[in-house]
């Protein structure tokens, strides 16, 4: 299968929800992805291809889908994982950024010593939207000196405009 191929299969099988979680929203669901195993082949293949000549020390994964993203490409180019949180989740020393949500406020946090300064980092979640968490991420990271070297994702909703207040590299599969 071709990398055309791929996209297309990703792409038809995120489900689309109206009016989720409110009126006039359409939530993109990254869920089926992973009861198709076709398409979880064809998402990992396009994860590692995409990362394999990326020059990162380690991948980064955000609560929570980022954790199952993460992993499936550590593994493959043997990198390590970290996670960044939502706060009270992580033991021992940890830094922390707060970030704007449309209902509210959230935290997240990043064990301190997971990060060395220097370190170049790849950033991955599902969905790029209003670029919130990832500007929050970005920003934590940062502030532990730690280089970014991009924020993969698998959707991007670009009529947002996330990848303009994030100021470092995006890239994604799947643009709605």
């Amino acid at each position: 299968m071709d990398k055309s191929q791929k996209l297309k299969l990703l792409k038809d099988s995120i489900k689309n929800y109206e009016d989720f979680p409110k009126p006039g929203i359409i939530f993109r669901d990254i869920f089926p992805v992973f009861q198709n195993t076709l398409a979880l082949k064809a998402m990992r293949d396009l994860l590692v291809e995409h990362v394999l000549f990326l020059e990162v020390d380690l991948i980064v994964g955000l609560d929570s889908r980022g954790f199952l993203l993460g992993p499936m490409i550590c593994v493959e180019i043997d990198k390590p994982f970290i996670p960044i949180r939502k706060k009270g989740k992580l033991p021992g020393k940890v830094a922390r950024q707060s970030y704007n949500l449309e209902y509210g406020e959230a935290t997240f946090e990043l064990q301190v010593e997971s990060i060395k300064e220097g370190t170049r980092v790849l950033i991955i979640d599902d969905l790029l939207a209003t670029g919130g968490s990832m500007g929050a991420a970005v920003k934590l990271l940062k502030s532990l000196n730690a280089e970014i070297v991009e924020c993969l994702v698998i959707m991007e909703l670009t009529e947002l405009k996330a990848r303009e207040k994030l100021n470092v590299p995006v890239y994604s599969f799947v643009q709605f």
